[in-house]
């Protein structure tokens, strides 16, 4: 058993590390890790679905898709993120019975309890105190390895949430896995005296540290760092995994524009690009809108993107009074 030390608080970084640790180490692992603000959606999510994303870009706030299922979350350095990692196959190579969410939560609820704190396992994949949940968990499997993670709430700013989960329900439509949003609460409202989060960490190392006496306790190497920024590069921090990955949805928006009257967009996108665009409105106009419709089909929905298009077109001939910047908030679900 590894039980290794991640300092780093770089979501990208973070989020890459698991599958790093999934794919690229032979050894059973576990990690106790902390993220800057960012919101982690689950490998099968429309991620426009499940933030706000004006607001998340307004606050410069990371959205990443993470390799395994389950819904969206916010992170802060408030939240602690664990993850372990083991062999499902015996030494013949002949795969063991699936461990279930209850086997890795143990150590966790094992703390807690030790604490004075009544928390359980409940559900699908949460742990609660009182009923609120302070921990999601989630699985995935790779060959003959499973990678369990899940967070935990400690000290989180839980009024930065609902700001970035927030979305219009009726915006969206499609087949994407979406989120169910729980009550929660955060560990340390439920201990008998002050724990800093750095001293919660400590106590869980300690006990999986008791659990595993052989484990080695060390960071991640300088080349095993330069691996994991390597798939930061490639994957974790691209536009096509964190959006384009996200199942074909479609999504409509209206908007009064200043000068140019009602306009309302019906959009149907497939890995991240425009896939098909239908306009309405009580615009002027004096060229076909079908045109402008059939030109931002293959976009990507990103502003750099649009905005390179719709420089490409005469606007005004589609629509008269309409600027650029409203059709990009008309556009940018």
């Amino acid at each position: 058993m590894l039980i290794l030390k991640r300092p780093q608080t770089a979501p990208y970084f973070n989020i890459a590390a698991e599958e790093f640790m999934l794919k690229h180490l032979r050894e059973d692992c576990f990690a106790l890790w902390r993220n800057e603000p960012a919101v982690i959606v689950g490998r099968h999510q429309n991620t426009l679905a499940e933030i706000d994303r004006d607001y998340v870009e307004r606050h410069h706030i990371p959205v990443i898709r993470r390799m395994t299922g389950g819904g969206a979350v916010f992170h802060d350095l408030g939240n602690i993120c664990f993850t372990f990692v083991r062999s499902i196959c015996d030494a013949q190579g002949e795969r063991e019975r699936m461990p279930d969410f209850h086997e890795f939560t143990q150590p966790i609820l094992d703390v807690l309890q030790g604490m004075g704190v009544a928390a359980r396992f409940e559900g699908r994949n949460d742990l609660t105190i009182d009923g609120r949940k302070f921990s999601g968990n989630a699985n995935g499997v790779w060959q003959d390895r499973i990678l369990h993670h899940g967070t935990l709430l400690f000290s989180s700013n839980i009024a930065d949430m609902s700001p970035c989960l927030k979305v219009n329900p009726l915006k969206f439509e499609g087949k994407a896995v979406q989120s169910v949003r729980s009550r929660i609460t955060n560990i340390s409202e439920h201990l008998s005296g002050p724990v800093s989060v750095e001293d919660f960490i400590r106590a869980i190392e300690t006990h999986v540290q008791r659990m595993f006496p052989q484990a080695v306790l060390r960071p991640f190497t300088a080349e095993e760092e330069a691996a994991v920024n390597g798939l930061v590069e490639r994957k974790y921090g691209t536009y096509e995994w964190n959006y384009g990955s996200s199942p074909a949805y479609g999504y409509r928006r209206g908007l009064h524009t200043e000068k140019g009257g009602n306009i309302e967009v019906h959009c149907r996108v497939a890995e991240g690009c425009i896939a098909e665009l239908k306009v309405f409105g009580d615009y002027f106009f004096t060229k076909d809108t079908a045109a402008f419709e059939a030109a931002l089909v293959g976009c990507p929905l990103t502003e750099a993107a649009l905005r390179e298009r719709l420089a490409t077109l005469p606007l005004q001939d589609y629509f008269a009074h309409v600027a650029v910047d409203e059709w990009l908030r008309l556009l940018m679900a």
